[in-house]
């Protein structure tokens, strides 16, 4: 099965919702006007049921097959939210909300998966239940596991969820896909030096706390270049150092922070480990305090293998098998997809967004000639995997 007919033909008009989400970016949960189309198309297609305000802002659609409610269900999940991004791209159809862009593809996301609940409203070529799973905050906000905590799982049977994102020097009409870790872990940390302050003149009746930070900025690169198996991914970046505020007065205390990122529980829980160790260590080393703030972020994005196979000869069939790479690269990037990923065996799939600028870059844009490669993969996977089951 090529690409979907009925979708190529809408091409354009699929294309005009995405512009029109792209002008009208909204971040986090404030996604009201954003879910309030998607709601409203849902209800034009004839979805069966349309359900508002789960996680917050997230919207669900259900489309049941040929034999009507019950049997086997799955999720469709596209992401809604934009980024606190300023956009420099000239477009016609730019952001006009001054502050606010969908510089990561979300806006496409949503347009895609809107035309394949299109399609399976007018086909219900399927046995079971389909459903579309719109989420708001994915950008840092845990939208997704704010949608299961309001009952996305246990209000509705899925047994299978599967998640879509676009990639930037991929070409378009490719997909990649891979069995187990797709994508990192997210972890934040605060290291607070706790020193004393004093006259930047006599230094030795301070503890001073930018020198001590400074050695902490080196020391922690070492958790990545030391203490992990270089086989293994881990990145740690210190992203923010804050401290002082005059020439002449050193500072109580100095603000270290970043994030770790992993692809292997063992390596989280490793550089969380020796995270604290060095700070603990430097800091009394230097006869400072120290304030230890580690958030443990989004897990590790897991792909079920049986899943990424299937998800593999779905894509084949749309673009063909040469087109498909089923052991795509994995991203040190997070995605909130990982608590759907954790409760339900799935997928995490990429699709080509061609020669574009990076994600989150302000002159980033979503390519709509990917529109009828992903709608249409949306549409032959709820069609196969409802079949398969």
């Amino acid at each position: 099965m090529p690409v979907n007919n009925r979708i190529a033909e809408s091409q354009p008009e699929i294309a005009a919702w995405r512009q029109h989400l792209h002008a009208n970016p909204e971040i986090l949960y404030d996604v009201v006007d954003t879910a309030e189309f998607v709601a409203g198309k849902l209800r034009e297609f004839g979805c069966d049921e349309v359900v508002t305000g789960i996680g917050r802002t997230g919207v669900v659609g259900l489309i049941h097959g040929r034999g009507g409610p019950g049997g086997p269900a799955i999720g469709l999940r596209a992401d809604m939210d934009a980024l606190p991004v300023v956009e420099e791209t000239g477009l016609d159809y730019a952001s006009g909300r001054p502050g606010a862009m969908h510089a990561c593809g979300h806006d496409g996301h949503t347009a895609m998966l809107l035309g394949a609940a299109r399609s399976l409203a007018e086909s219900r070529a399927f046995d079971g239940t389909v459903a579309l799973i719109f989420q708001p905050a994915e950008e840092g906000g845990a939208g997704a596991k704010a949608m299961m905590d309001d009952g996305l799982f246990a209000r509705w049977p899925i047994g299978r969820v599967y998640g879509m994102h676009n990639l930037p020097g991929m070409a378009v009409g490719k997909f990649g896909v891979r069995a187990g870790p797709i994508m990192a872990s997210t972890d934040e940390f605060i290291i607070t030096v706790q020193g004393r302050g004093g006259h930047a003149a006599l230094p030795h009746s301070t503890v001073d706390p930018i020198p001590v930070a400074a050695a902490l900025v080196q020391a922690l690169q070492t958790i990545a270049g030391r203490n992990a198996d270089p086989l293994k991914s881990l990145v740690v970046s210190v992203t923010q150092v804050h401290a002082g505020f005059a020439h002449n007065i050193i500072p109580d205390t100095a603000v270290v922070s970043g994030t770790v990122r992993s692809l292997d529980p063992a390596m989280r829980d490793l550089a969380e480990e020796r995270l604290r160790g060095i700070a603990a260590g430097i800091c009394a080393a230097h006869g400072a305090g120290v304030d230890i703030d580690f958030d443990r972020n989004y897990p590790i994005t897991i792909n079920d293998a049986a899943e990424a196979d299937f998800c593999t000869a779905v894509a084949a069939e749309i673009v063909g098998a040469a087109n498909v790479d089923p052991d795509a690269a994995p991203m040190m990037a997070g995605e909130d997809f990982s608590y759907m990923l954790e409760e339900k065996p799935g997928a995490y799939v990429f699709i080509g967004n061609g020669d574009s600028a990076t994600l989150h870059s302000p002159t980033y844009d979503f390519s709509d000639d990917a529109i009828a490669f992903g709608a249409s993969f949306w549409v032959r996977l709820a069609e196969r995997a409802l079949t398969r089951d």
